[in-house]
């Protein structure tokens, strides 16, 4: 071990970590979850301090060997070579500080070894003075949790909604001519077809992408540069900007120095837009992954009218059985999407003043939304949605004997005696068409006509 000072005294570090003594301290103050900093948050972290030691060179604030030094550091960061050293829970203290110096800190020691100086020397490039010039945690975690969104949802939440949709589309236009009775209520409705009904799927998809990326133009703007408390003290007035312009040239998103950053570090309002969003999205893929499951049951007593893509044994003592697991698997995640919105929520509440202070908690949950919503998304398509496929006979079959066909002869005969027919067919055990030809009230061309299941699906 070796031993290290930070303004409250003596710490021991182990010999060979690149953290030093804040991280120590952090470590052993929150022993709460062993819940890490998420990857792509701890990446985020390094590009912003790597856009800094740019900057701060460019305003003659660092010299050429301290800036390639820090920036050599960050790219092996940023690249994944450190993950081991970032070591402080997320229930830490709540703007993030004690996650800014373990990456001060593993930064400053690996940029003081690249420079072939000894770990914890501080010298010649110190965390605080150095890594964290122009910075505080209460501008730069907020400012990594947008970027780190901003990766991840690029990255991979929108691909995976993109292709979704593509697959949706297709089964919109493959089932186009498989007529199949409509629900609501859980009872016959009238008829529509298969394609209509995975029209809405798809629609639902699409305006979820319009939300997550609408969402995206407020997380977009950064809190870097405003510091402590917004006003920006001990920066450079310019600091903000360059940052935002360094962070898009890295990143090829386009980001923006924050309109105003008591606002922007005093709250946590963009990043409660995006996870409203993803709770928005969940709730969808909710509802397409049980219908999906719900007009794929049976197969022998259940509605049967979709065949889902068999992909493991479902039972340890039915032989044969095959369940919808891929649909549970992606209802498990939206559950677990909507309870972290709940946990962001809750969050956002945490805005006291000039900063909020559940920010990691906060970055852990909704990274995780996006995570596991992009890999369950992807393998809801390519397990499920791709092959699955259209059951014609079972879907045709259901129509006829439908009551609800009682609908298209309103028009004619008015609603009291539909409803009279629909009776008597229930009773009877026949069908609408039989009890229609068997009252005389409309001749067998009209009734015929009138019951169409063709003509009963034309949407305006």
């Amino acid at each position: 071990m070796r031993k290290e000072k930070d303004s409250m005294g003596e710490v021991f570090v182990p010999d060979d970590a690149y953290y030093g003594a804040q991280t120590q301290r952090a470590a052993e103050n929150f022993p709460i979850s062993n819940r890490r900093i998420p990857r792509t948050l701890i990446k985020s972290l390094a590009m912003i301090k790597k856009s800094a030691a740019i900057v701060n060179h460019k305003l003659s604030r660092l010299n050429d060997e301290i800036k390639d030094a820090i920036v050599s550091a960050c790219d092996e960061v940023i690249g994944g070579e450190h993950d081991s050293q970032f070591i402080v829970d997320i229930f830490q203290t709540g703007s993030g500080t004690s996650s800014n110096m373990n990456i001060n800190e593993v930064l400053s020691n690996r940029a003081n070894e690249i420079l072939g100086h000894e770990l914890g020397d501080k010298f010649p490039v110190h965390p605080n003075d150095h890594v964290n010039l122009g910075q505080s945690s209460n501008d730069t975690f907020p400012s990594a949790i947008n970027l780190s969104i901003s990766l991840d949802v690029d990255s991979n939440l929108l691909p995976a909604l993109n292709e979704l949709l593509k697959s949706l589309n297709m089964k919109t236009e493959e089932f186009s001519n498989i007529i199949k009775i409509g629900r609501t209520h859980l009872q016959d409705a009238t008829p529509l077809t298969l394609g209509q009904e995975f029209s809405g799927y798809a629609q639902m998809i699409q305006n979820s992408i319009y939300k997550i990326e609408d969402s995206l133009k407020y997380i977009h703007y950064l809190a870097q540069g405003g510091t402590a408390v917004g006003t920006g003290i001990n920066t450079h007035p310019d600091f903000g900007k360059m940052i935002a312009k360094e962070l898009s040239k890295d990143s090829g998103i386009s980001f923006n120095e924050a309109v105003n950053h008591f606002e922007a570090q005093s709250t946590q309002d963009s990043v409660l837009t995006t996870s409203s969003a993803l709770r928005g999205l969940a709730v969808s893929l909710s509802k397409i992954a049980n219908d999906i499951r719900f007009l794929g049951s049976g197969p022998r007593a259940g509605i049967g009218e979709l065949n889902i893509p068999a992909v493991q044994p479902g039972s340890s003592i039915m032989p044969g059985k095959v369940n919808p697991v891929i649909c549970e698997s992606l209802i498990q995640v939206c559950a677990q999407v909507i309870g972290n919105d709940q946990s962001v929520i809750q969050g956002a509440q945490g805005s006291y003043f000039e900063l909020n202070v559940m920010m990691p908690m906060i970055a852990s949950n909704i990274l995780e939304s996006i995570n596991i919503l992009s890999t369950s998304i992807d393998m809801f398509n390519k397990k499920l949605i791709v092959d699955l496929e259209a059951n014609k006979e079972i879907c045709n079959g259901y129509i006829e004997g439908s009551l609800a066909m009682c609908t298209s002869l309103v028009p004619a005969i008015g609603y009291d005696k539909a409803a009279e027919i629909a009776y008597k067919a229930y009773q009877q055990n026949k069908t609408v068409r039989e009890i229609a030809l068997n009252e005389n009230i409309l001749s067998k061309e009209e009734i015929d006509k009138l019951l169409n299941h063709e003509n009963m699906i034309k949407s305006k």
